[in-house]
């Protein structure tokens, strides 16, 4: 028996006919979402609506299971798909009881475990074969042989609408990125990352007011015409309806505490007027 690892190694238009006679819906919506793509910086964002309309299958059922023109070459070498948690215990270095650690992690009586923390402290008393992952926006504790039941939890997540199926903590901009720390009804706090030379856009929200403190370097704040210039330490207030822009005229990054309050605080309450990089929308 030969075992498929996934590793193919094709021309692209051998490819590009493969697909076209062994599945051209795949084709098809591929070529309408690249057609009707936009480029944002050095990306190329793919057009939303025709890329999910792309048929939900692997290149292995829909190409290489079909295909007349494919062979299959022995490769002696060792191999893992490092495809969940329990692999990453499996391959990793392992102290005397078998355990994996990575960030801040105590243990007392741990065995035959993988303990990530990316944040907070994680502290393991009496463990034996279980995984343990802290991120910024969930914790994972789970047995080393059920980790791959987390394709499940994330359906359900998917289908209940939950903000952690949709975007992570940090979400990138092309000016920078954000990251969401604490939040409450009717209010939240991010903090903003701006790159050097860069601004988000002429922009007026419906619905919250922004409080903005400068923890790091220069900001130049633009409010109802007026033109402010703020170092550490000092603030700006955004009132609801006010056209505002947050930019970086230094040479250091900027970061900023945002404190939103309002009764919808939502990405998608944002009114452009002007924008660097083309966007309507986040």
């Amino acid at each position: 028996f030969r075992w498929n690892s996934g590793i193919f190694l094709f021309r692209a238009g051998v490819m590009v006919g493969e697909l076209g006679r062994c599945a051209p819906d795949l084709l098809q919506a591929a070529r309408a979402s690249l057609q009707q793509a936009r480029t944002d910086l050095d990306f190329l964002r793919l057009e939303p609506e025709a890329f999910r309309r792309c048929p939900t299958v692997s290149i292995d059922v829909a190409v290489m299971e079909q295909t007349r023109l494919g062979s299959v070459a022995p490769m002696t070498a060792g191999w893992s798909d490092v495809g969940n948690w329990s692999a990453l215990w499996r391959e990793g270095e392992q102290d005397e009881q078998a355990n994996i650690l990575y960030g801040r992690v105590l243990h007392e009586d741990a065995r035959n475990c993988y303990l990530r923390s990316e944040h907070r402290l994680v502290v393991a008393l009496g463990l034996e074969n279980l995984v343990v992952v802290e991120t910024d926006d969930a914790v994972l504790v789970a047995r080393r042989d059920r980790t791959q039941a987390v394709k499940q939890v994330v359906a359900r997540l998917q289908a209940a609408g939950a903000r952690e199926a949709q975007a992570h903590q940090r979400i990138y901009r092309p000016w920078g990125h954000y990251d969401t720390g604490v939040e409450g009804q009717r209010w939240q706090v991010k903090k903003i990352h701006v790159k050097p030379g860069c601004a988000l856009s002429l922009q007026m929200h419906h619905h919250r007011a922004e409080h903005w403190v400068v923890v790091q370097g220069t900001a130049r704040v633009e409010r109802d015409g007026d033109t402010l210039l703020l170092s550490e330490n000092q603030s700006a207030y955004i009132p609801l309806g006010c056209r505002h822009r947050l930019s970086n005229p230094g040479r250091i990054p900027l970061e900023i505490i945002e404190v939103q309050s309002g009764p919808y605080l939502g990405e998608d309450d944002i009114v452009r007027f002007e924008d660097h990089y083309g966007r309507t929308s986040d």
